[in-house]
């Protein structure tokens, strides 16, 4: 049985919610995760389980923006707050994209995401601050309303995508409102995304044919984009609502 909880319930951080297992499996895109598609188990909302503890993960987001700095700033923007267990972007405060205060080479990064109607944001990973916005940078994993923003439309756009360069294999998506689990694995120039169990996305960075789809976008544009080796993690404002929740990453040494 599945437990939804109401981001609004005050009680919503000390009860048990259903996230995707933390094993990943490798293979080609549409593979399941070793547990299985969609399997869930129960884990304290933003918190490790020992479990998680033992395999090396840390929290991204625990009940505080501390791991948390805005892009090119040292304080948050005001858009962003910690409230009942989620990090949230009100759009109509302050705008402005986060990153992380640390740097990360090879990794995993997991995390849960729920968007309003045509809601649009995006999880940026290997974020430099030498150009002016995290997407010139940054490659992103796209956080969309599928069914309700244009951007759905087109397959390297929708959700899950490497924004722009590389379509998920399959919408997996569940309908808005419901949380859905991301995760994101670079190991050197390999990169996944996974969604809700599936893994959709596969690539490698610096690759010919890599350089061959940069060139055809408008990433073109910023020689810097998607060449770093060492980054930070972002959340990007897009001007919609937006949660993130249970964001946990382990390094790989």
């Amino acid at each position: 049985m599945r437990l939804m909880l109401a981001l609004g319930t005050p009680a919503v951080c000390g009860l048990l919610v259903l996230v995707a297992a933390t094993g990943c499996g490798g293979g080609s895109g549409g593979e399941a995760m070793e547990a299985g598609v969609g399997e869930a188990r129960e884990v304290p909302v933003d918190r490790l389980t020992a479990e998680q503890e033992e395999a090396g993960w840390r929290l991204l987001s625990d009940g505080t923006l501390d791991a948390w700095r805005g892009y090119r700033r040292e304080d948050v923007p005001g858009g962003w707050s910690a409230a009942d267990g989620a990090i949230v972007f009100t759009p109509g405060v302050e705008s402005g994209s986060i990153i992380t205060r640390d740097l990360f080479t090879d990794f995993e990064l997991a995390f849960e995401w729920r968007v309003e109607e045509r809601g649009n944001s995006g999880v940026f990973y290997k974020v430099t601050e030498a150009e002016r916005a995290p997407y010139w940078t940054g490659p992103e994993y796209q956080i969309l309303d599928n069914a309700g923003h244009p951007d759905g439309r087109r397959p390297e756009t929708s959700a899950g995508s490497n924004y722009a360069l590389h379509a998920p294999s399959d919408d997996v998506t569940r309908p808005v409102g419901d949380w859905n689990e991301g995760r994101i694995v670079v190991r050197g120039p390999r990169v996944e995304h996974w969604m809700n169990g599936v893994k959709i996305v596969e690539y490698e960075l610096w690759t010919d044919g890599w350089r061959a789809l940069v060139a055809e976008t408008k990433f073109s544009e910023w020689p810097s984009y998607g060449m770093a080796a060492e980054g930070h993690i972002g959340l990007q404002d897009h001007g919609d609502p937006v949660w993130y929740r249970n964001v946990r990453i382990r390094e790989f040494r």
